[in-house]
């Protein structure tokens, strides 16, 4: 099967984020048959939908090569969740890693397993905003491009964390460890 491009969104509120995510990127680079080619700048984020009270997201993009079949991708997927304490007891509610496959190639499926493009990423200033930081030409099948898609999206709540992948000094209202935000290495 030849290379396919794929892009994962990624997104932890749980047990040191920051963690979750550098282990979520190291897991990416140990799939078979695939080999990550990017990772975007880190974001926080306030929760969109989902229980009132919950922690605010620490969110990425990666950019992956892969020969797996998009179905096998997402079994891969679930279990680095489940590896990383993943218990899913509450749609859109906290959780310690969440890696939802945003994209596979050009193909658009809705099977009751995968839909791709990810439904909701054209509304997800949390998934476009990193998305756009390793492929800003990029067009989403059914949707379009990916900066009209930008446009469209109202930022909401979401910092940008990393410059030239250095960290940055924040002060957000609901605080992660500071010290925890940096960009894992290329």
């Amino acid at each position: 099967m030849p290379s396919v491009r794929t892009y994962i969104g990624i997104g932890s509120n749980l047990n040191n984020p920051a963690n979750q995510v550098r282990q979520a990127f190291q897991a990416l680079t140990e799939l078979p048959a695939s080999r990550l080619t990017a990772c975007s700048p880190w974001y926080r984020t306030a929760p969109v939908g989902g229980p009132a009270g919950q922690p605010d997201y620490l969110n990425a993009v990666a950019a992956l090569e892969t020969e797996l079949t998009a179905d096998a991708l997402l079994a891969m997927l679930q279990a680095i969740e489940i590896a990383q304490g993943r218990v899913r007891t509450e749609r859109w509610g906290p959780r310690t890693l969440d890696l939802d496959l945003l994209l596979y190639g050009l193909v658009t499926c809705d099977d009751p397993q995968l839909t791709l493009p990810h439904p909701r990423l054209h509304q997800r200033a949390f998934v476009l905003y990193p998305l756009y930081d390793i492929a800003p030409e990029l067009t989403i099948p059914r949707l379009g491009p990916l900066t009209i898609l930008l446009k469209n999206c109202p930022p909401l709540s979401i910092t940008r964390l990393d410059i030239e992948n250095e960290p940055v000094t924040i002060m957000p209202s609901n605080p992660f460890s500071l010290k925890s935000f940096s960009n894992p290495p290329p």
